[in-house]
């Protein structure tokens, strides 16, 4: 470990987080935890007042990419009226009220929050592994949880929208595969290179 995150920075995102998690509660439901994103919310909180290098990296794993994308669709639409992506198309519905559209900035905050405890904790390699059973604890939850009519959280019903082509069980499984190989094992290779932890 290089050195312990200041104090100020713990208490400025617990703040957030005490107005974040019972406004979604409210607002999204329960189940809206289980996004990958929500729970690295939480789950930095948690690696913030541990000095805990382990779940930082695997919550890099999980939503460093996925996050750059939502800041992406954001800023892409925000500011050129560009679909990258639908990631972040419901922070233009204003049938939702904008201070909760307003929370939802977290996504451009995390990725740099989460960047920045890895250069002062270092990277865990073993975060491959933990991310990866989080995963598979995490995907197979949200499928028994949401029905295909609620909301596609984690896209566990299909890449965007609900898919008809392969039976939903399968696509599960490639899900579960497509995680830990395409989007984890890649970024863990990035991260062990920048942010490799002194011995």
């Amino acid at each position: 470990m290089h050195g312990e995150i200041d104090l100020w920075i713990k208490i400025a995102y617990t703040a957030l987080l005490a107005v974040i998690l019972p406004t979604y509660a409210v607002w999204w439901g329960w189940r809206n935890f289980l996004w990958f994103s929500d729970i690295a919310l939480i789950t930095t909180g948690v690696a913030l007042w541990l000095d805990n290098s382990l779940l930082a990296s695997m919550m890099a794993l999980a939503v460093l990419v996925p996050e750059l994308l939502w800041t992406a669709s954001y800023f892409g639409r925000l500011l050129f009226g560009i679909r990258v992506t639908d990631l972040a198309g419901y922070m233009f519905d204003p049938r939702k009220p904008l201070f909760v559209r307003a929370l939802s900035l977290f996504h451009i905050i995390l990725p740099a929050v989460l960047l920045w405890m890895l250069h002062g904790l270092g990277y865990d390699p073993r975060a491959l592994i933990g991310q990866t059973l989080l995963a598979w604890l995490v995907l197979p939850v949200t499928y028994a949880v949401i029905s295909p009519a609620d909301e596609n959280i984690n896209w566990v019903r299909g890449p965007d929208k609900l898919q008809q082509r392969i039976p939903p069980r399968a696509w599960l499984a490639l899900l579960m595969l497509a995680f830990p190989i395409g989007l984890y094992f890649p970024t863990h290779l990035v991260l062990q290179a920048l942010f490799a932890r002194a011995s």
